[in-house]
């Protein structure tokens, strides 16, 4: 027993959920250190329970472990009650396989899904012993990586991440350990180490590369170092033969937001949303066959006894032939009692022919997108759908048993007008007054209403933001106008949307605030028991900066943006 259980062994039962720190788990995998040439700790800047809930790390960690010569293992950022513990009694951050410290791994790698989770990434620095600026770092320190959606944006965190890996990990994570490997121990200094791994792929971003130059309180370019390229650009798997699906997943220990097997049946999506920026970032499409998700929910199902399987993609109802594949896949599973769940459908004249399909599965709920409420504004963002698809979807639904429908809304998109605001409640009311067509009550409808925050990458990335009055004014207007029980508005929180809008176009500067709102206990942002709103306002002010400044203002046409050095070009 090392040091750090020794010391688990007497914290654990002081935390709530002990299950989360121990490890073990079913399909967990794990390897002597000594018997390895590269380590990797796959650090997800969030809770055990979110982190186990996402593809994209158990599909990095199958991949590393079946190299023989890397050892790839898990860790998470503790809860509020384990860092105080682990603080208090010097445990530092630990992966969760070997119980090793995560400052003795070659390679930490964080997983950038939510601008919020910025500060987690600090906080989870700290707890492992690993300077938070790069620049702080020496030669022996592990390499600090970085990858998911935020980094197409890679500058507001450019001050403690060494290398952004921009685009899909597939291609590149096996280039990063092998240049790793060879080049570790061969150059003196961190900064010439960094470089030469960049050099084995286009696709990794050091910021160290660049230098960012300001005017008149603008970027006004990112400065490329000698030998460093123009442009990085993402990378790209080309089809599925290059996307390699586990099917070993871990299981958790303790209940995550979604117990599940999950299989990407399409990456990529056929539609163009402007405030889309998944749909930009994740182009062209590619589409898993339907033999080859038969197979893969068999094995998982096999390994892991879950009884439910999630199809996802960005738009699962646009996959081709989707009515076959819920065919197939339903009669198979629905004897075994396996649930079939669809969490991203687009509201289209297919999506009226889906009920029928899942007939035999648990009436769970049904979840769709229109995003806004009129056809004008829908046509202004390229959303092409129609009511008359979405109410003939849900009474044929209705029909065959659902009773619940979830619906995502967008405020603030541009051009917003009261009208458009005024139609999502008319909609909303509709849906819900539909189930009497078939002689029952009226169906109970959860309206999850975001507000649009402009991305990179998209048609709107110069476009202002809505301001956080004007976000709070259109959240009571909702609420006034929706009075009935079986219509539930969830919005979400004003004041984060802002800090996301922020934290989306931000530049470089951004990674002074990170650093002060950390310092101010700032960290898990995106939990409503952590998030604290005026401790950001204090670092933005104590910086000189101001978050309306990032958010809210309009780009101008020739405005150099902090992504610019990032190219979506095909290799």
């Amino acid at each position: 027993m090392n040091e750090i259980s020794e010391k688990l062994e007497r914290i654990l039962p002081l935390t709530s959920s002990p299950g989360q720190y121990i490890g073990g788990e079913v399909n967990s995998v794990t390897k002597d250190p000594r018997t390895v040439d590269v380590s990797v700790a796959l650090a997800f800047p969030d809770t055990y329970a979110i982190g186990m809930s996402h593809l994209g790390l158990q599909v990095l960690y199958s991949i590393l472990n079946n190299r023989p010569d890397t050892a790839a293992e898990r860790v998470f950022a503790p809860w509020i009650d384990m860092e105080r513990l682990m603080r208090d009694n010097g445990v530092p951050l630990f992966s969760l396989e070997s119980r090793r410290p995560v400052r003795d791994f070659d390679i930490v790698g964080f997983s950038l899904q939510y601008e919020m989770c910025f500060t987690t990434v600090l906080n989870m620095l700290d707890l492992a012993g690993i300077p938070l600026r790069r620049e702080d770092r020496g030669p022996s320190e592990a390499l600090i990586v970085a990858g998911g959606p935020c980094v197409f944006n890679p500058e507001p965190m450019a001050d403690f991440i060494d290398i952004f890996v921009v685009g899909d990990g597939e291609p590149n994570v096996e280039k990063l350990v092998e240049a790793v490997k060879r080049h570790r121990s061969r150059y003196a200094t961190r900064d010439e180490f960094v470089k030469t791994v960049c050099a084995a792929d286009r696709a990794f971003y050091a910021p160290a590369n660049y230098e960012p130059l300001y005017r008149d309180g603008k970027l006004a370019d990112l400065r490329p170092a000698d030998g460093a390229p123009e442009a990085v650009v993402r990378a790209l798997a080309e089809s599925f033969a290059n996307i390699p699906a586990p099917t070993k997943p871990v299981i958790p220990f303790v209940e995550a937001v979604h117990d599940r097997i999950v299989i990407e049946i399409m990456r990529g999506c056929p539609n163009g949303c402007k405030f889309c920026q998944a749909g930009r970032i994740k182009r062209p499409v590619r589409v898993q066959p339907i033999d080859e998700v038969l197979r893969l929910a068999r094995e998982t199902y096999k390994n892991t006894g879950f009884d439910e399987i999630a199809l996802v993609s960005l738009s699962s109802s646009d996959y081709p032939d989707f009515g076959k594949l819920l065919e197939r896949i339903s009669a198979e599973f629905t004897p075994l009692g396996v649930n079939l769940s669809l969490p991203s459908l687009r509201v289209n004249e297919q999506l009226r022919e889906l009920p029928r399909y899942l007939k035999r599965v648990r009436k769970s709920g049904l979840t769709m997108a229109p995003e806004a409420a009129t056809d004008e504004l829908r046509r202004s963002i390229n959303k092409r759908i129609s009511n008359d698809d979405l109410f003939a979807a849900l009474e044929e639904a209705y029909r065959q048993g659902w009773q619940t429908v979830k619906l995502y809304f967008m405020i603030g998109l541009p051009g917003e007008t009261e009208q458009d605001v005024d139609a999502i409640v008319e909609i909303v009311k509709q849906a819900s007054s539909l189930r009497r067509k078939i002689g029952k009550g009226p169906a109970r409808i959860n309206a999850a209403i975001s507000t649009f925050v402009p991305k990179p990458f998209t048609p709107l990335e110069r476009v202002r933001m809505i301001s956080l009055e004007r976000i709070y004014e259109t959240q009571r207007r909702l609420r006034d106008k929706v009075r009935s029980n079986k219509i539930h508005l969830k919005f979400h929180n004003p004041k984060r949307s802002i800090l996301e809008g922020v934290f989306a176009r931000g530049d470089r500067r951004l990674g002074a605030v990170v650093l002060k709102a950390w310092r101010a206990g700032c960290r898990l942002d995106g939990w409503r028991e952590c998030f604290d709103y005026q401790k950001w306002l204090d670092a933005f002010a104590q910086t000189g900066l101001k978050p309306e400044d990032y958010a809210c203002r309009e780009r101008e046409a020739g405005e150099v943006l902090p992504w610019s050095r990032i190219s979506m070009s095909d290799r």
